[in-house]
């Protein structure tokens, strides 16, 4: 199958006609599961079948040295490679090579439709949506979205709920769940392997959580490996924060008819994108009601993955740490932070979580019976997750007068200046 599947891709590719290679070898390389069994069980196979011809060939060989080179090295490298795609397969980062390296086209896989970019079609492609809503079933749209502050585009899936199409919601506002990929992922991986939107379907089905858009956008960009954002607004640098929260939310409310409530919108995600969607609500209250997290953390982590974001500057690690936001900046926002008993680092976390929060923040913490820092972790959570989000947001509701204020009264603080372009700098609006 491997064999096949890559001389399908370079057919593809070499066949394609002029101006569309780019297009066609993407779509290669989505061809290229890595989070397909089968797949992973050849790969193994191949990488046994490798070690054994080692000491079989070793003095069949004609050429000696050229032989048992060869030999030695597909032997490491399927045992790379298969090491590799199990723990690919256990965090669930890519489902697809296209996906590892950046290249990946969006296919009818994970999602439903194609939107262009910002979303500008989305009108076309009610119809579609509307009968799948007769079968109780959301509807997955990806795009790329403009950030109007930032300039940066990048990847972003929304689904709709089967509501969206409803001409009895056509007039109101929905509320918003911005579910941020864990690095190195992007938002194939929150549509297929951890399969969000067949949860949402069912927590809405069962009235566990209101009618609710669910913004998965890309927290990284490309390439992924090795540039490791942690969602920040970074030194001289990208501005990944400002793009997730103030780019994302304006263009959700006015181009998907969100409720620009501060409580109508959640933020979420599971490892990094724990800690991004604790951080991104406790230093944008005035936008973000409610966070979740699922084996989060409470401060940036910094290792080989990650690009140099602060540049020494220790105003903007803490800026960062959620911990010195709450002490130092206390909002009326709703933090669940969930660990695993044997996730050491984030367990630690939600101790520093509770020593930190002050009113009027709340904090609730569970830590769960867990098989390490993995995929099946958090999709077993998920449900309660979603439960936890439905008992604090906020049902679609008819548009509120423009003299009430959106942020609730909450008031932003100030942000110091990274001197990233476009990024929210003081007191924001």
């Amino acid at each position: 199958m491997v064999v096949r599947l890559l001389i399908q891709m370079w057919d593809v590719g070499r066949t394609a006609p002029a101006g569309e290679g780019t297009i066609a070898m993407g779509l290669g390389l989505s061809a290229i599961r890595l989070d397909s069994t089968l797949n992973l069980v050849i790969v193994v196979v191949l990488a046994l079948l490798a070690i054994i011809a080692v000491p079989f060939f070793w003095e069949r060989w004609r050429r000696k040295v050229l032989g048992r080179s060869t030999t030695i090295l597909a032997a490491v490298v399927l045992i790379v490679v298969s090491t590799a795609m199990g723990g690919n397969m256990i965090g669930g980062f890519f489902p697809t090579v296209g996906a590892l390296l950046g290249t990946g086209v969006y296919s009818g896989e994970s999602v439903d439709a194609v939107a262009s970019q910002n979303g500008s079609d989305l009108d076309k492609l009610r119809d579609a949506g509307a009968m799948r809503a007769k079968e109780g079933k959301g509807s997955v749209v990806h795009m790329t979205v403009t950030g109007k502050r930032t300039g940066l585009t990048r990847d972003v899936s929304v689904y709709f709920p089967p509501q969206y199409y409803d001409p009895a919601y056509r007039a109101l506002k929905f509320p918003v769940i911005e579910w941020i990929p864990n690095y190195p992922s992007g938002p194939e991986v929150v549509t297929g392997p951890y399969e969000l939107p067949a949860r949402l379907d069912a927590a809405i089905a069962k009235h566990v959580l209101p009618p609710t858009l669910v913004i998965i956008p890309d927290p990284t960009g490309k390439p992924k490996v090795g540039h490791d954002t942690e969602c920040i607004d970074q030194v001289n640098g990208t501005a990944n924060d400002t793009y997730l929260s103030a780019d994302i939310r304006d263009w959700a409310i006015e181009r998907l008819g969100a409720n620009p409530q501060r409580k109508a919108w959640t933020m979420a995600g599971w490892s990094s994108g724990g800690y991004c969607a604790m951080n991104l609500v406790t230093r944008h209250p005035q936008w973000y009601g409610q966070a979740a997290s699922v084996s989060g953390y409470y401060k940036a982590s910094v290792d080989a993955e990650t690009e140099n974001l602060f540049k020494g500057r220790q105003d903007i690690v803490d800026a960062n740490t959620i911990t010195v936001n709450m002490r130092k900046h206390p909002s009326p926002v709703d933090i669940l932070a969930i660990a695993g008993d044997k996730e050491s680092f984030e367990s630690f976390s939600i101790d520093q979580l509770q020593t930190a929060v002050r009113a009027p923040a709340t904090l609730s913490s569970w830590r769960i019976p867990d098989a390490g820092h993995n995929m099946n972790t958090f999709k077993a959570q998920v449900p309660d997750v979603l439960a936890w989000i439905g008992a604090r947001t906020v049902p679609p509701s008819a548009p509120q007068d423009k003299k009430i204020v959106s942020n609730g009264g909450v008031t932003p603080w100030p942000l110091p200046n990274t001197g990233a372009k476009g990024a929210l700098v003081d007191v924001v609006e």
